[in-house]
């Protein structure tokens, strides 16, 4: 089902700058959001030992992930508050209050008690900040997804699509496996288990300082402000309610839309979620990757991520959305089986870098033309909702797959077939979605913006 043009009119001129500026920022917001995220994937064997200890390593491990599926389950909560207050007051005031929510509920996880100090109470704690950051990621999702996207020209709204969604991702890994890689070095061996995880977690306060600088001197999207001038102009002249975005979201006119839309949110979250956001443990388990060598294979993989984020968002561009998702999950449903399957028996650390760049840039190009697919499935009155729901919705269930599979396999040496079989079913899962979607390209429901 396509949306159909609902906005009439000129938008309001924007500039070169402002353009400039709204897509920076949603990358850089982003980012923010998946580094938070990403310090607690680098750091999930030594939280299992120090908050979820067991006799079985494996269901140490898995009950991190199962925390950190916890912040993705509260993701839609935060898209529906936060969503909703961006389609009715605009994207900006929900983007600085959800990218500094992240940073210093991040930073508070390096406060909090461990077992051995505080017994049962250290889990709970955890689970609880769990929840909240998740509310405020979802809120970082409704709001930076969407203003971006809505201030560039068509043209390059694909590749907008890819550095804001999937480049976004890959700086935010970037970031995160740098500062991986100095607290390593600053806190060597035993020490990282004492100081250094919550020190890695207090840099989650930069990100709030940062962002609170950048987005502060931001503007408006000219989609919404154009929506705004409307629906004062209504209201001068006839008093009618303003309907809620979610309830306009959940009627019979769009919940086709938001179903179909989750084939592909859940096929492109979980093929993320086992490929970037396993790849940290699966090389300290399974490939017994050193420290040192394990950050540099991620950095080189968050870089790879990034230009193949671009390169996917700007090929749907040219080719189309639907076609670049079919495209894409052929490839898929036969490489990142076969990819994790070869990874054990890489015989340098060389060539394990190879078969994770590859696992890494497969998993974003899934993802990354998926944002501009959503932001054109809605108008403007309930975009950042719609995209914000079909996206945390689709990436929450996704983000349960990494607990599904350390529960599964039994071992470590197991963790190689079990993530081929996981990712083989998502990518028949991923496209099916692609092939039942409509083509969005060209949407009239996102009109060119006015440069000046």
């Amino acid at each position: 089902m396509s949306v159909v043009a609902r906005e009439s009119g000129a938008l309001p001129a924007v500039s070169q700058r402002q353009v400039m500026g709204a897509v920076a920022a949603s990358c850089f917001g982003w980012s923010l959001d998946l580094y938070d995220l990403f310090v607690l994937l680098y750091v999930a064997p030594v939280l299992g030992r120090l908050f979820f200890p067991t006799e079985h390593a494996m269901l140490s491990l898995a009950a991190v992930y199962a925390s950190f599926a916890v912040t993705l389950l509260m993701r839609p909560l935060g898209s529906a508050i936060f969503g909703s207050y961006s389609d009715r007051h605009g994207r900006k005031g929900a983007m600085i209050i959800a990218v500094v929510g992240v940073g210093f509920s991040t930073a508070a996880f390096g406060l909090l008690p461990t077992v051995a100090q505080a017994g049962f109470v250290a889990p709970v704690l955890f689970l609880v900040l769990r929840l909240v950051q998740g509310v405020f990621v979802g809120g970082v999702v409704a709001s930076t997804h969407t203003i971006g996207t809505e201030s560039v020209a068509p043209k390059y709204r694909g590749a907008a699509s890819g550095l804001i969604g999937g480049g976004g991702a890959g700086i935010g890994a970037l970031l995160a496996s740098l500062a991986y890689i100095a607290i390593s070095a600053i806190f060597p061996g035993h020490q990282f288990d004492v100081w250094g995880w919550r020190c890695f977690f207090f840099t989650g306060i930069v990100s709030s300082i940062l962002g609170l600088f950048v987005f502060n001197s931001l503007e408006e999207s000219p989609l919404w402000k154009k929506l705004a001038e409307a629906r004062a102009a209504k209201a001068r002249s006839v008093r009618t309610p303003v309907r809620s975005p979610i309830r306009t979201l959940f009627s019979r006119e769009y919940r086709g839309v938001l179903f179909v839309n989750l084939l592909l949110t859940i096929g492109g979250g979980s093929g993320y979620y086992l490929t970037s956001g396993y790849l940290p443990t699966f090389l300290k388990v399974v490939s017994h990757a050193p420290n040192g060598a394990t950050g540099v294979i991620l950095t080189l993989s968050s870089v790879a991520v990034v230009i193949v984020s671009v390169a996917a968002g700007h090929l749907s561009t040219l080719i189309g959305r639907k076609a670049t998702f079919v495209l894409v999950g052929f490839i898929r449903l036969f490489a990142l089986p076969g990819l994790f399957l070869l990874l054990p028996s890489a015989q340098s650390i060389t060539m394990i870098g190879v078969y994770a760049v590859a696992l890494s840039m497969l998993g974003a190009a899934g993802y990354a033309p998926i944002l501009i697919f959503l932001n054109e499935r809605f108008p403007t009155e309930i975009r950042a909702t719609g995209t914000g729901l079909s996206w945390n919705i689709g990436f929450a269930i996704g983000g349960m797959m990494p607990t599904f599979v350390s529960l599964v396999a039994g071992n470590a040496s197991q963790l190689p077939s079990t993530l081929a079989i996981f990712l083989g079913v998502i990518s028949v899962l991923f496209l099916a979605g692609a092939l039942l979607v409509p083509e969005t390209r060209g949407n009239p429901g996102m009109s060119a913006p006015t440069e000046t």
